[in-house]
């Protein structure tokens, strides 16, 4: 298989999903310089990058073959993964990723524990024998929890403290919208393959309200630290939303493909503003 393959397999328009995700992490637990933790932070920054990204989307293209067949998204926006590749894109997937999982369970149990949830979540979204994806509200309890684990041990590789948890909390919530979000366009396909997900669940319409209250507490819990900025980024996914709300379900493509740069925007402002208020500067 080609390294170009594996480029186009991990999805690059997402790559700053799990690399930026890892650095807020990292910028908001880090208090005082430690040379100790540059190689961890600049090693798991490299795997947050790419080999993690192999990970989530290769897996995904290898249990969701099926559906990927019969999904418009597929055709263009992205590529079915061809069947006499899975079996090599999962031995890539192991080679790749199993050198940092050793390297992480030589760091302290909070980091190990943050870094074993982000697996557990990442492979089981997909793969069998959870295969959350199909099952409404714990697919997007997955979805966010992978990223939301990633960002959580960017934290605790910097620091010892624990007041993680309101914003990984608002994380949760903002990642959810977003995966449940994405799971609209797909409505159609994974119905033709039986699959349930919560866009299926509740209809389009109902999930676009529920991700829309969704945004709205993450920005709630996040302007409890970042202030009334919070608000601001929450205007362009009510945008978004309500836009989505009044498009037929088989136009939304069009609105969804706006995501992820919409998302590396509002990530690049976040970071900006854990670095300036890091004690670091």
């Amino acid at each position: 298989m080609r390294f170009a393959h594996l480029i186009t397999i991990s999805r690059p328009r997402f790559w700053l999903y799990e690399f930026g995700t890892f650095f807020i992490g990292v910028f908001a637990g880090i208090h005082t310089f430690d040379p100790a933790v540059v190689v961890p932070v600049l090693v798991f920054g490299a795997y947050f990058l790419f080999p993690a990204n192999v990970l989530i989307y290769g897996i995904n293209d290898v249990f969701d073959y099926e559906t990927d067949l019969q999904n418009p998204k597929k055709q263009g926006y992205e590529q079915v993964l061809d069947k006499s590749v899975h079996r090599k894109t999962l031995w890539i997937i192991f080679w790749t990723s199993i050198p940092f999982v050793l390297y992480a369970i030589t760091l302290p149990a909070p980091a190990v524990s943050a870094f074993v949830a982000f697996i557990l979540f990442a492979v089981f979204y997909s793969a069998p024998p959870v295969r959350a994806k199909t099952k409404p509200f714990i697919d997007s309890f997955f979805s966010a929890g992978h990223y939301v684990a990633t960002g959580v041990f960017g934290y605790l590789l910097v620091s010892g403290t624990a007041d993680w948890v309101p914003l990984a909390i608002a994380g949760m919530c903002w990642a959810a919208a977003m995966h449940a979000y994405s799971a609209i366009p797909d409505i159609a396909a994974d119905k033709a393959v039986g699959m349930k997900t919560v866009a299926i669940l509740l209809g389009a319409k109902k999930t676009i309200v529920i991700c829309a209250g969704l945004y709205a507490v993450a920005a709630i819990i996040s302007a409890l630290y970042i202030g009334w900025i919070a608000f601001i980024l929450l205007i362009p996914y009510w945008f978004l939303l309500g836009l989505s709300y009044s498009t037929p379900d088989d136009s939304l493509m069009k609105i969804y493909k706006k995501f992820p740069l919409l998302n590396a925007s509002v990530g690049m402002v976040l970071t900006l503003l854990v670095l300036v208020q890091s004690p670091l500067l």
